[in-house]
Formats: C-alpha cells, structure tokens, sequence
C-alpha cells in the first residue's frame, strides 16, 4: 500500500472513530434528556393530587405538562378537595419560574390553601388568608391562582382569583366565553389584599376549563389567542368526558410552542339523563 493511500485510511478510520464517538455521546444525551424528563413528570405528579372530588352533577379531570426547557420541573398545579360543609374546592396556579425553588414553594401554596379553606369555604377568604401566609414567608416568589367552590346542593360556582388568567366555559346549545371575573393581585406580595367573589352557576350540560400561561402563551402566540384556541375546543366538546377535553385543551400547548410547564383543569357539569 502506498503512503498515499495509507494516510487517506488512517484518516477514514479516523473520521468513523469520530463519528462513533459523537453518536455514543449523543445517545447519551438523550437517554440522559428522556430520565430527566421522566424524573421531573415523576416528581410533579407526586406533588399533585392523585384523584380530583367528583358529586352529583358535576366531574373533574385535569392534566400536567413539564416545561421544555431548564429542570423540566416547575410551578403549575391543579388541587381538588372536599370542604368540611360538604361542598367541592378546586384549585389552579402558577408560581414564578419553573425550578426546584418553584416547585417547592408551589408545594407550600398548595399547603396554605388547604389549611385556609379549613377554617373557611368563601374562595375570596381562602385567598387572603393564604396570601398573607406567603407574604410573611419573605420567600421571594409569587403565584397565581384560582379558587373555586362547588355546591352540590345548588349547582352554584364560586370563584376567587389572585391575577391568574380567567377561565373559559360552554354548553351544549352553543353559549360560551371567558369568566371576565374580576381578580386580585398574585399571592405571596401584598399583604392584606382582598379578592372578589363572582357566583356561577354551572350549565345543565357543559364544562368550565381553567389552565395556566404555559398552555396559552408561547414566542409570537399572545396569551388572547391561546384563550380563544382553548375556547374553540371547550365549545366542540362541551358534553365530552371531562377527562378526554383536559387532553385535549393540553395540546394547545404545542400549537403556541410554549416552553413552560402547563396544568389543564376541566370541570365538567353532568346533568340529568
């Protein structure tokens, strides 16, 4: 062999041991994407509910999405409960960021929800209290959230927000639009702040979906688009399994392109057969 041709072979063998080398590492990398993702949607999911309350007239379905980008582990969630008078509280949010910190202090709104609505069943209470336990934390962060209440007894719907974006609602016979309910400030940084409550009640046939900006918001997508995209799908499936809709209304999410993590909460009112 000449020694010509002998360095064109010592450079192709070169060239494949490069090669090689390049896709071992990026297999790696991906296997090493694909258990982060797994570790974060493991995580989160033991930070949120295992089932959401369900009564008469009424059912509820929610999803997570993790975020795109970062620890793939972030501060959305969803909550649901039983109050100690019987009725139904759900709750939706999103705090600052979406990281350890976030998901932590994410663990502690939910907490301070919980023991506020122990002492109270007005969603509007509910926020205050849990808004000045934050904000004596000094934790650095804040949050969004909506509050609700449910009556079995009457079909009414109470709903207290702190600056999160509103909800959407349909029915069967074609109505449906945004709950422009009027809002408070986001938790965790003013104390002593008051938040409205706006009484609902839930149509005969229909569903209310409540979601965060990572299902809305994305680059060049506004946030008013993403309300009208999830609009659009609770109109076509107002009478659809609560369970099916919230998979669908998560999927907006890749139509905006969002790189946050979503949470998708649907409440479904079932009426009489």
């Amino acid at each position: 062999m000449s020694r010509h041709r002998f360095s064109r072979q010592a450079k192709a063998d070169a060239l494949l041991a490069k090669l090689d080398q390049l896709t071992a590492q990026a297999l790696e990398q991906t296997e090493l994407h694909r258990a982060r993702i797994e570790l974060a949607v493991v995580l989160q999911r033991g930070m949120l509910p295992d089932y959401l309350p369900e009564a008469p007239g009424l059912r509820a379905a929610a999803r997570y999405a993790p975020a795109r980008s970062g620890l793939d582990i972030g501060g959305d969630w969803y909550d649901g409960f039983r109050l100690v008078d019987g009725s139904l509280a759900f709750s939706i949010g999103d705090v600052q960021g979406h990281d350890v910190e976030a998901a932590a202090f994410m663990g502690q709104v939910r907490i301070g929800l919980r023991a506020a609505a122990a002492f109270t069943t007005d969603p509007g209470e509910v926020l205050s209290r849990t808004n000045d336990l934050l904000v004596s934390m000094d934790c650095g962060l804040f949050a969004t959230c909506s509050f609700l209440r449910f009556d079995p007894a009457t079909g009414e719907l109470l709903v207290a927000r702190a600056g999160h974006v509103p909800a959407v609602w349909a029915s069967t016979d074609g109505r449906g639009g945004v709950m422009e309910d009027e809002g408070g400030a986001p938790l965790g940084i003013v104390p002593g702040t008051g938040f409205p409550v706006t009484r609902y009640r839930l149509p005969e046939r229909g569903a209310i979906a409540l979601v965060t900006d990572g299902v809305l918001e994305g680059p060049a997508f506004p946030i008013e688009s993403g309300l009208d995209e999830v609009l659009r799908i609770v109109r076509s499936g107002a009478d659809d399994d609560p369970d099916r809709l919230a998979a669908r209304v998560i999927e907006v999410a890749d139509l905006t392109g969002h790189t946050d993590d979503a949470a998708v909460l649907v409440l479904g009112a079932a009426g009489p057969e």
